[in-house]
């Protein structure tokens, strides 16, 4: 749940953070996104390769280029990835594919956008198991348009045992005009949502409960915190979705784990 009001950027809980975790699980869990479908040799301890969506038969893969970005920039983030690997994988991690699409997809985008950010999808998708189990809390489902229904809607921010934030939309993306709830698959709060929202479906609007806008918002605010392959800024990263040490370690184990997937 990305809290604005609540960032700690400080170097001294990653310091905290990296002695209880280790190098080794902070690696796997900021290791960049491989975008070559045909790479051979991917070390045992990396987040395993979200290959680029293969071209038709018929079309010869275009080189990359600035074209070639500027092309991608209009595709839907769930048709980024190979859907080959998007099925493998979601079978192999429990992930539903539209969900794993979306955390591919997502990743690929801000590897075009902000190349330096260095984001992996499995940090996505840790985060969306922590945040929603992929969007299937509350008896929630992901439909094949990639909107969550029921919609997901946190407990309110009301400073007990949770950070204290007052209401900022008006109830109108989570339907309590005294506090804010984080809403959707990607848990945002209504404040965040506001100033870092995508569209990552292209359908001219960006919708808090819509896998794709949400993983896109996702890597968006993540990479914020710059080059993510360095474990201070990763930490940093993830402390400022969820400023809590417990949040820090589960995102971190879930990566590990789904970075080991082949």
């Amino acid at each position: 749940m990305p809290e604005q009001n609540f960032r700690r950027w400080a170097l001294p809980a990653a310091t905290v953070v990296l002695a209880i975790l280790g190098a080794g699980a902070l690696a796997a869990a900021a290791f960049p996104v491989i975008l070559d479908p045909e790479a051979s040799s991917v070390p045992v301890h990396t987040a395993g390769p979200t290959p680029v969506r293969t071209a038709d038969a018929a079309t010869p893969a275009p080189a990359a280029t600035s074209a070639e970005s500027d092309e991608n920039s209009t595709v839907p983030v769930s048709e980024r990835a190979d859907p080959a690997w998007v099925a493998r994988t979601a079978s192999a991690a429990s992930i539903p594919e539209r969900a794993l699409a979306a955390y591919a997809g997502a990743a690929l985008a801000v590897a075009d956008t902000s190349p330096d950010c260095g984001l992996g999808w499995n940090t996505i998708a840790a985060i969306g198991l922590i945040e929603t189990e992929h969007g299937t809390m509350q008896d929630a489902s992901i439909r094949p348009d990639g909107t969550t229904a029921p919609t997901i809607i946190g407990i309110p921010l009301n400073g007990d045992g949770v950070g204290e934030v007052r209401d900022t939309d008006h109830g109108v993306l989570d339907g309590d005009l005294t506090w804010d709830r984080a809403v959707g698959p990607m848990q945002f709060i209504p404040e965040t949502w506001v100033e870092y929202a995508q569209d990552g479906n292209h359908d001219g609007a960006s919708d808090i409960n819509q896998i794709d806008d949400a993983a896109l918002t996702t890597a968006v605010y993540l990479c914020t915190a710059g080059d993510l392959t360095q474990p201070a800024n990763w930490i940093a990263a993830i402390d400022a979705y969820n400023p809590s040490l417990e949040y820090n370690n589960r995102v971190a184990a879930a990566a590990e784990h789904y970075g080991t997937l082949r």
